[in-house]
């Protein structure tokens, strides 16, 4: 057996986990795109092959953003390796945080206590936060959970945090399970997607509206991204998956 096929039977003898969500028309999306829209083009009792034309955002279901989604002159969906989109995985469990408080937004003291138990998040890696929020992915209304306010109760990431993984670790990309990075009460704070754009203006890209996070192990997997070649694209849907160590 050739080198590289041993090499991907070892790999397929551990879990494989489907960090990616199904897209529908029903599903949450951010406020300013439309849902998913679809047009039969051909049928297969009509011309022998059944086509079908989609209306999709960038944003659409688990999805990569890349940099110039929020920075002029930072790199495009395109300008992102595949090597960039395969990455070892560090997975912050703070699910019990998120229980308590729905908008919770990830601390630097949460990163640190991280490495306190698992070691030095190095660079060149990939860092989800696993909220637990992906459970309420079918339904819209539990998904944006708006107070009488109308403000979006959900988690996200500091600016602390992202500057901490950006700039003292090196971290190459982040992930999440909600529509945005900012926690909701942040991004009401503010009026805009801060945390967001600090990230994306680090010229880093990121994964969101992942699935299946509290599946993983905080260390030792690997995450793939894979995407379509869109040309100068800010983003679009995704299949990302987790290779995760055995049992």
């Amino acid at each position: 057996m050739y080198e590289l096929h041993e090499l991907l039977a070892k790999l397929k003898d551990y879990e494989w986990i489907d960090l990616t969500h199904e897209v529908t028309k029903d599903i949450p999306v951010y406020q300013t795109f439309n849902p998913l829209s679809e047009t039969t083009i051909s049928t297969i009792k009509e011309t022998g092959a059944y086509s079908v034309e989609y209306s999709i955002g960038n944003s659409h279901g688990t999805h990569i953003d890349a940099p110039n989604h929020f920075a002029d002159g930072k790199r495009d969906l395109l300008d992102i390796p595949q090597k960039e989109r395969v990455l070892p995985l560090y997975v912050l469990h703070l699910e019990d945080k998120v229980k308590e408080n729905p908008g919770y937004a990830v601390t630097v003291d949460d990163l640190q206590e991280f490495e306190e138990t698992h070691g030095e998040i190095p660079a060149d890696s990939f860092v989800a936060f696993s909220s637990g929020w992906y459970k309420k992915f079918d339904n819209e209304e539990d998904f944006l959970n708006k107070d009488e306010n109308g403000i979006e109760q959900t988690p996200g990431w500091s600016i602390p945090a992202l500057e901490f993984l950006s700039r003292k670790r090196k971290v190459t990309a982040i992930g999440h399970e909600t529509l945005n990075t900012d926690s909701g009460p942040e991004a009401a704070e503010a009026n805009f997607l801060a945390a967001q754009q600090y990230w994306l203006t680090e010229d880093k890209y990121q994964n969101e509206l992942l699935a299946n996070l509290d599946k993983v192990p905080a260390v030792g997997s690997i995450i793939f991204t894979t995407m379509p070649h869109i040309a100068k694209a800010p983003g679009f849907p995704a299949e990302v998956f987790a290779i995760v160590p055995k049992n």
